[in-house]
């Protein structure tokens, strides 16, 4: 039986998982083990599996192949995104100050505000992009810094080697969400992060068909409070969704490269519209992010924003595109426009909306697979 590990590089490693395939059966697509309980075979033995909410050998494939792409220990697994950053919040006590970026995913802000925030824990929403903003943000009880980088819907670009050398001083820890980039294009364990999370939902899953959530850390006694957690609250996996999150994870790296491709010719095309009047798009040159993000990704994704001439446009626009589909989510192969201010991001409190430029005039696109000069016609005929 091979184990991947960090003997090969990313793009054979997405194609592989941990294993490889199944080491009782040779398998090369790993089996779901749909059940709930597993057999002893004696008192006080175990075959390593008990209950499939403490384990199920699919969950762990995933949770080993995650940590494997993210080059970690320990990956997690959970029954979606907000999930798994849900069990991260509940690492943290009453009176622990947190500092997150204030463009971020409108459900995390939610949760955060509404849920947790009765609880005790307090936030700060800042400029991540900028590391005098967050130093500046930090207090004697802050405990954490949570970033979104490239930022949702915006595509701001937070430096994460400066800002876990930065909390890391203050003896913090530095959460990311990497849902745009994934580990195929970013890896902030390298960068100095101390945890990563995934909404597997989106790129990893990449075909908008399941729900999923993970977490990647290297520190043991992290990784042991959070097994505690994840066991008995119990928003883990199951083993369907795991297989169909391995399944989408082997494709990653060639579905990445084509989007990318497809999304920096359509943000360039989106430049030259006159009915356009910005675009953000990392990979574009100009975008304020993109000394950045060369130093510490290895691609830019597929993900674009851009601000229409008026909010009649953006009507237009979403009542006439037809191979684009006009839906919430994101990264999978089917290229999907959304709405923020009503949509994704209605969560988010309309002062800092505006101030972060989540206008009505700003729709945001997930770049799919489909044939690249197919997407722009459509975006044509719609913006007409």
């Amino acid at each position: 039986m091979i184990h991947i590990g960090n003997v090969y590089r990313i793009g054979t490693k997405v194609v592989h998982g941990s294993k490889g395939y199944d080491p009782h059966t040779g398998a090369v697509s790993f089996p779901i083990y749909q059940s709930a309980t597993f057999r002893h075979p004696g008192l006080y033995q175990s075959t390593g599996y008990d209950y499939s909410r403490l384990q199920n050998p699919t969950r762990e494939e995933l949770e080993n192949t995650i940590a494997s792409l993210e080059n970690g220990k320990f990956g997690f697994a959970f029954s979606s995104g907000m999930a798994a950053i849900s069990t991260i919040l509940s690492l943290f006590s009453p009176g622990d100050h947190i500092i997150v970026s204030d463009d971020l995913y409108g459900g995390t802000f939610r949760l955060f505000d509404e849920i947790y925030k009765k609880y005790g824990i307090e936030f700060s929403y800042v400029n991540t992009s900028s590391i005098n903003d967050v130093e500046e943000t930090i207090k004697k009880n802050s405990k954490a810094i949570f970033v979104e980088t490239p930022s949702n819907p915006m595509m701001k670009v937070a430096d994460l080697r400066k800002i876990s050398e930065l909390v890391k001083s203050k003896g913090m820890l530095c959460i990311v969400d990497n849902t745009f980039l994934t580990p195929y294009f970013q890896r902030p364990l390298e960068l100095g992060a101390d945890i990563v999370i995934h909404s597997a939902t989106k790129y990893l899953g990449g075909h908008n068909d399941t729900l999923a959530g993970l977490i990647v850390m290297n520190d043991d006694e992290l990784a042991e409070r959070l097994k505690l957690i994840q066991k008995s609250e119990g928003a883990v996996l199951s083993p369907f969704d795991s297989w169909l999150i391995l399944r989408g994870i082997k494709t990653l790296g060639v579905r990445l490269e084509k989007q990318q491709q497809n999304a920096l010719e359509i943000a360039n095309w989106l430049q030259t519209h006159k009915n356009v009047t910005k675009v953000y798009y990392v990979g574009l040159p100009e975008h304020e992010g993109y000394p950045v993000s060369i130093s510490q990704a290895s691609g830019f994704g597929a993900m674009i924003s851009f601000h229409v001439n008026d909010v009649r446009t953006v009507e237009k626009v979403l009542e006439k595109v037809q191979l684009i589909l006009f839906a919430e989510s994101l990264g999978g192969v089917e290229s999907l426009i959304t709405y923020p201010m009503v949509q994704t991001h209605a969560a988010i409190p309309e002062e800092m909306r505006q101030r972060l430029g989540v206008t009505d005039t700003l729709l945001r696109l997930s770049v799919g697979i489909e044939d690249v000069k197919d997407i722009i016609a459509d975006l044509d005929q719609a913006l007409e």
